[in-house]
């Protein structure tokens, strides 16, 4: 292929696309730069596998370190499972492209996207999205493309496109839309309470600049003479699912109207007609037709009947505008919560139910040393708020093996992660590092924002000073021809059977997370206006039960949440109080249980579940750190005796020396006849000499001053 390059500026700020020059035994790659950050992403497709009845697509992120110019961490200095980060981009691809793919196709489709450079003012992973595009058009997949995205920030009063981290760190809003010719097909987004017509306002102007980038892929496509795969989909016999059609429609519109059934209940009477149907399929004679089609892919009566209960239960909703159980369309399940659910030996607890879907949300309250550490390319390296997200088999009634966190439970915690953050007291209010793990313990659609509800109450619980509590609701939507139909809290079977799923959380003063996916090639941006409108009656409603358990945050901590005092330091009395090979501050830790946390910027932070214990080693680290004056006086103890003097320790970890001379005020033969170790002693700081060494001396102290020393070594 030969070499193009294209590129397409907004308000000064680049995006350039050059093919045909990586990766040429690909299916299809292109390099995609702004600024000095370039990823190259790669489509290929293989064979179609046997027995594969859903579309096989993989993307990957992949982030090399010396994009940045950094070696690896770790034993092997390599890059080695993707953090956290990646995961999330990776999913950030996936979901506007899958719904654009052919829902027939069956050939293993994976995209690879891979940060070559980084400029620490551009993020990659807006560039990685549109370049997915680009490389399966030009990999000549079936794709109903082109498709683009970019993040929209918001800088004072005015929307940007593309903003680089810093804008994005300054700002109020961090936001991503990806689109297609149809529409909208994805946003993402954090905010700080903002209100929903500015995030609506928002979404138009990325939505305009996604425009251009799919109007500059149609050009390249032009200028390489390349056009979309256009590919029929496979003929269906019919004769299958007139059969069943014939046999179950009745049956199934019964089910779906019978709002009193619960989801297990609901699913075993489906599964009673479709076993009805293969058993009628069964005594046909020999030969027929509707016999062979089962024969050749067994799988096929489960996809049919799954196919004509979701047509069945879209038309209920939109001619009917009734749900499978019986709620209006803007109507949201019945919500219980409560806090305290667990002992405080953890330190916070709330168990949040809403319909079937229930959340057991637990907070850990832990010191600056316990922050993550962030081993990639971001220019973040620490996160003081973690929260997590569990999504156990036996929570829909399945069992499997159970394995470390995948791709969309890392993505639930994250989306959670990001709705709550806004809310969180400033780290100089309150120094904690928190983790919250939601658990879910029961799902029926929607367990991501069910995870926000839990978790807010979960943190006024432990004590944790929010400025505001937040929900969440999830909305969905029903696309028929022109007909549309927006639906409020969205249970399993219209997620599954639906056409988006849209999750909005945020205060009574604004959004701060947004999630929106489709099943379908996109929206027109007043569609999704409306969802977002809808949603806030929603959140209002939640938020209002939540408030029910706890309307604001306890005023105590847990007694087992540690205690944190916090000093600052001069920075260049750090290495005094680690000391030679850290021997200073392990002494400090066995004597008083606590434990240490020392910043570069010289902030100190000392914890223990006793706060005693933590004053105790607060109190150590103030003396050794503290700024001696001549003059100063002290009440000290004497620790040992020598024969020119005593050394006396008058502050916790510091110790000067009395000469003898300086004992009394007259000549002393013996220091033990004036002293002795463990005697308590009023001083007077003599000098410090051009070693650091302290001088004392007992003489010349005025009885104020002894009175005063007492008072406040006493405090």
């Amino acid at each position: 292929m030969e070499e193009v390059d294209k590129s397409i500026s907004f308000d000064g700020r680049d995006i350039r696309l050059k093919v045909g020059l990586l990766a040429p035994q690909a299916g299809g790659s292109v390099l995609i730069e702004s600024g000095d950050t370039s990823v190259l992403v790669t489509a290929t497709r293989a064979g179609a596998r046997e027995g594969i009845d859903f579309l096989p697509l993989l993307v990957d992120y992949e982030e090399r370190m010396y994009a940045g110019g950094r070696i690896p961490g770790g034993f092997l200095r390599r890059e080695g499972r993707p953090p956290e980060r990646a995961t999330l981009i990776c999913r950030l691809i996936d979901r506007p492209m899958r719904p654009l793919f052919p829902q027939w196709l069956r050939e293993d489709i994976q995209v690879v996207a891979t940060t070559m450079s980084m400029d620490e003012r551009v993020p990659p992973d807006v560039l990685a999205v549109t370049g997915a595009s680009i490389a399966t058009i030009l990999a000549q997949i079936p794709f109903n493309g082109p498709m683009a995205a970019v993040r929209v920030g918001l800088v004072g009063d005015d929307f940007i496109i593309n903003p680089t981290y810093s804008e994005i760190e300054n700002g109020d809003l961090d936001l991503v839309v990806a689109g297609s010719p149809e529409g909208v097909i994805m946003v993402e987004a954090g905010a700080n309470q903002l209100p929903e017509q500015d995030i609506i306002e928002a979404i138009d102007f990325g939505y305009e600049a996604v425009r251009d980038l799919i109007q500059a892929q149609r050009d390249l496509m032009k200028e390489l003479g390349i056009e979309l795969i256009q590919v029929a989909p496979p003929e269906v016999d019919p004769t299958l699912e007139n059969f069943i059609r014939d046999r179950a429609t009745d049956g199934i519109k019964a089910v779906l109207r019978k709002f009193e059934l619960d989801k297990p209940s609901r699913d075993a009477e489906l599964d009673t007609i479709k076993e009805s149907v293969a058993a009628a399929i069964a005594e046909l004679p020999d030969g027929s037709p509707v016999q062979a089609v089962v024969a050749e892919s067994p799988k096929t009566l489960g996809n049919v009947f799954k196919s004509v209960t979701k047509e069945l239960m879209r038309r209920q909703i939109v001619e009917d505008g009734v749900r499978v159980d019986g709620r209006k369309l803007d109507q949201v399940r019945p919500i219980s919560s409560r806090v305290g659910v667990l002992p405080q030996r953890v330190h916070g607890s709330a168990l949040f139910q809403r319909g079937l879907t229930q959340v057991l949300s637990v907070v850990t309250l832990g010191t600056p040393g316990d922050a993550q550490e962030l081993d990639d390319l971001h220019p973040d390296e620490q996160k003081r708020y973690l929260h997590h997200y569990n999504m156990p088999p036996y929570s829909v009634g399945e069992t499997r093996p159970m394995r470390s966190p995948g791709r969309r439970e890392i993505g639930h915690g994250a989306l959670a992660e990001r709705a709550i953050l806004p809310v969180l007291p400033k780290q100089e209010e309150f120094p904690y590092v928190i983790r919250v793990v939601s658990e879910v313990l029961s799902s029926n659609g929607s367990t991501s924002m069910g995870s926000v509800c839990g978790s807010t109450l979960a943190l006024m619980h432990a004590g944790v000073p929010i400025t505001k509590p937040v929900s969440g609701a999830a909305m969905g939507l029903i696309k028929e021809g022109d007909e549309v139909r927006i639906l409020t809290d969205i249970q399993g079977i219209e997620d599954f059977l639906g056409d988006m799923d849209f999750k909005v959380a945020g205060t009574d003063a604004g959004i701060t997370a947004l999630q929106m996916d489709m099943k379908i090639n996109g929206l027109p941006v007043s569609v999704v206006a409306d969802a977002i409108k809808q949603a806030y009656a929603a959140r209002m409603h939640i938020l209002g039960k939540m408030l029910e358990s706890i309307d604001t945050p306890s005023a105590e901590l847990s007694p087992f949440a540690p205690r944190l005092l916090t000093i600052k330091i001069d920075p260049d009395l750090i290495g005094l109080v680690i000391g030679p090979g850290g021997k200073t501050i392990k002494g400090i830790t066995e004597a008083t249980g606590a434990k240490i946390d020392i910043e570069d910027s010289g902030i100190v932070t000392v914890s223990a579940v006793d706060s005693q214990k933590a004053k105790q080693a607060l109190q150590i680290i103030q003396g050794m750190t503290r700024k001696l004056n001549a003059g100063d006086v002290y009440v000290g103890r004497v620790t040992r005796i020598i024969p020119i003097g005593a050394f006396v320790e008058f502050l916790p970890g510091k110790e000067g020396m009395i000469h003898i001379s300086q004992l009394a005020d007259y000549r002393v033969g013996r220091v033990e006849d004036e002293v002795a170790v463990g005697d308590e002693v009023i001083v007077k700081v003599r000098e410090i000499d051009n070693k650091g060494r302290i001088n004392l001396t007992r003489l010349g102290i005025h009885p104020d001053e002894a009175n005063a020393a007492r008072e406040a070594t006493n405090s």
